[in-house]
């Protein structure tokens, strides 16, 4: 495989790979706030957290590395992370299924993770590109992707039926490796500043 699960570790947080023995923390998580209400994202409620959990752990096992996320300062679980879509042979994926806990919203954790991703798929596993896909209409997620230095590069219209029954433009963004040094040291700067 070309991804491996293993644990990536910050200054501020610990990427650590999902087991079904987080699914209580998770659950836990998820309640410090109401994300699974927004019609937009595809956060699991605390009902849907086991097979969430389950779909996260089967990904990893084939290629695709799924995270808990704990910060270091109380080692708490605030929630999670991933690779999908991950294409070997092309040298690309996609980082996504990111949700948080409310009370480290607009905070390091979410730049330190996704820097933390973005490192290990450019240096670590000499990936070509990586991809971001939200909903046209999560605005707070596209702004977040735009922050960490990725492009957009279009908008698939009518690219997905969602739970509600509703249809989903994909807003598709993406960094490149020849991108990779300037994002760096975009990310570091931000992580600074929180210091």
């Amino acid at each position: 495989m070309w991804l491996k699960s293993e644990v990536l570790e910050g200054a501020n947080v610990v990427l650590e790979p999902i087991k079904m023995t987080h699914v209580d923390l998770l659950t836990d998580a998820v309640q410090d706030g109401n994300s699974w209400e927004l019609w937009y994202a595809s956060v699991p409620s605390p009902e849907q957290m086991h097979e969430y959990v389950e779909k996260a752990v089967e990904a990893a096992k084939n290629g695709a590395p799924a995270y808990v996320v704990k910060t270091k300062v109380d080692n708490k679980v605030v929630g999670t992370t991933r690779f999908y879509d991950v294409q070997g042979r092309h040298r690309r994926a996609s980082i996504g299924y990111t949700w948080y806990a409310n009370a480290v919203k607009k905070t390091v954790v979410n730049t330190e993770c996704k820097y933390l991703l973005i490192k290990y798929l450019f240096d670590t596993s000499g990936a070509l590109s990586l991809e971001f896909k939200t909903h046209f209409f999560n605005q707070t997620s596209r702004t977040a992707i735009e922050r960490l230095g990725a492009k957009l590069d279009g908008v698939l219209r009518s690219h997905q039926v969602m739970q509600d029954g509703s249809i989903r433009d994909t807003a598709i963004y993406s960094i490149l490796a020849h991108e990779w040094p300037s994002v760096k040291n975009n990310l570091l700067a931000k992580i600074e500043r929180y210091s």
